[in-house]
């Protein structure tokens, strides 16, 4: 430590340009760029302190504290949550991990303990909810200095549990420190996010991910993941399990599905060492019972009644994820988050089994992204949807038709109907249009994102806003043919 050392933090940034008197900087590296390489800019903008954990070049007279330490991220969340005042500690909190699923449960999880009278703050990949206001999220999991603050507004507005969703890059760069967890949950894991900017291997996503169960009180995983162990193997908390295997903790059986009014469900039993209820989930498919069970068992153990827990999650909706949207009775259009190969046909399977005259599947691939991914979305669309609309996703600095024709490789191997329509606005109109009594059409990839990266720019785009654009416009279009063949309305008007 050196420099002057007794002054008032008002304020924490990793951001130089945040800097300010009275700013504690810390010098985080990360993958593009490193902190200590702004230092000088944190003092010339005024900083009174600069953690850092290597030697930094600053003037000679240079007054403002310096700390070193042996892990910056660990360090600034310690700080922070201290900042702060501790609010973790008054709240009961919950994390939850997984390669898919988070938010599905972090939002179920939410509204049941809303249903039950426990106001909770969320933190996840789609909005922050502070009790309070409700603001957009760039990251699943934000850094630690605003990790703590939305848990100190938290804590101020009410809120008696907070309900975060913790991403395997937040656990490797200790995001959530020093928070333990009162319950930590999983809810699968499989190969994804590994790239040179993400994990280098399996392994390392894993380790990553098995660390939320050193830093809880009690784990709650999906017993019926094949790679559970690695998960769980070197747990320090008490663990229960939940899924459809016998030796679970809590069990789900008798799986059916249902249509609800708008929506598409799932009905199942649920059963546990001291209760057995059914359950009725306003959402399709066995992954989406899976993260119920998850949801339920976390809000069981901070004692829920299951009637109240069950009851909450028939009314369930999370904003792209299988959010429904009727053309009429007997035409749905769903907006999805699935954007691999394994979430799409998980998705696709699922539909198939409402039997709907036909699965129509919209989606593209993400340039400057992981080639497999073309492959495995291209191969489950062919394999379990009946027709397929290609369009573009994101392309960011790769030509769109250059992806397309990737996806349209795998597609070609099957006898799966397929159109091209570049244009994604384009391809959900024609999906809206085309679509047929009984249908139900699954615009995939992008879910609650409300943007289009191409190249360098980012345009405003949210499929939901186009599934509904298109539905009213399909509608006039039929009213207005309807009200000509009746012998009213304008009969020469030029289509």
């Amino acid at each position: 430590m050196r420099g002057k050392t007794d002054c008032e933090i008002t304020a924490l940034t990793e951001d130089s340009r945040q800097a300010e008197k009275g700013a504690m900087f810390f010098c985080i590296k990360g993958c593009l760029t490193d902190g200590h390489d702004y230092a000088d800019d944190a003092v010339f903008r005024g900083a009174s302190a600069i953690v850092c954990d290597r030697e930094i070049s600053l003037p000679a007279d240079c007054t403002t504290a310096v700390l070193m330490t042996d892990d910056v991220r660990k360090a600034m969340g310690a700080m922070a949550s201290a900042f702060y005042g501790w609010p973790h500690r008054e709240l009961i909190t919950v994390g939850v991990t997984g390669t898919k699923g988070k938010t599905t449960t972090t939002f179920m999880i939410k509204k049941i303990l809303d249903e039950a009278g426990i106001k909770t703050g969320l933190i996840g990949t789609i909005v922050t909810d502070t009790g309070k206001d409700i603001l957009k999220s760039d990251h699943t999991t934000p850094d630690s200095i605003r990790l703590h603050r939305y848990l100190r507004e938290m804590a101020s507005n009410g809120c008696k549990a907070a309900v975060i969703e913790v991403s395997s890059q937040a656990l490797k760069l200790s995001r959530t420190e020093p928070v333990i967890f009162d319950y930590g949950v999983f809810t699968n894991i499989e190969e994804d996010h590994i790239s040179p900017f993400e994990h280098k291997d399996f392994a390392e996503y894993a380790s990553c991910k098995a660390r939320l169960f050193r830093r809880c009180g009690i784990g709650l995983v999906n017993g019926d993941d094949p790679n559970i162990e690695l998960i769980t193997k070197n747990a320090s908390c008490r663990l229960r399990t939940f899924g459809f295997e016998p030796g679970n903790d809590l069990r789900a059986e008798s799986l059916y599905t249902v249509r609800l009014p708008g929506a598409l469900g799932s009905e199942f039993r649920l059963r546990g060492k001291d209760f057995d209820t059914g359950v009725v989930l306003g959402m399709p498919g066995k992954f989406n019972c899976s993260n119920a069970m998850a949801a339920i068992s976390t809000a069981l153990l901070m004692g829920v009644p299951e009637q109240t827990a069950s009851a909450a999650l028939q009314k369930i909706s999370v904003p792209g994820r299988q959010e429904m949207f009727a053309l009429d009775a007997g035409r749905l259009i769903m907006v999805d988050y699935a954007h691999n190969g394994t979430g799409l046909k998980q998705l696709l399977t699922s539909l198939r089994e409402y039997r709907p005259s036909r699965v129509t599947c919209v989606f593209g691939c993400g340039g400057n992204r992981d080639f497999g991914r073309r492959k495995a979305m291209g191969e489950a669309a062919a394999k379990y949807a009946d027709r397929i609309i290609v369009t573009s996703d994101n392309p960011r600095n790769e030509q769109p038709q250059a992806i397309i024709n990737d996806i349209i490789t795998e597609i070609e191997k099957y006898n799966t109907p397929f159109q091209v329509i570049e244009d994604r606005g384009q391809a959900i109109e024609e999906a809206v249009r085309s679509c047929v009594p009984g249908e139900i059409a699954a615009i995939c990839g992008k879910g609650h994102e409300d943007y289009q990266i191409l190249g360098d720019e980012i345009i405003h785009f949210d499929d939901r806003e186009q599934v509904l654009a298109s539905i009213e416009k399909v509608r006039n279009e039929q009213n207005y043919n309807c009200g000509n063949q009746r012998g009213y309305g304008r009969t020469n008007s030029v289509r």
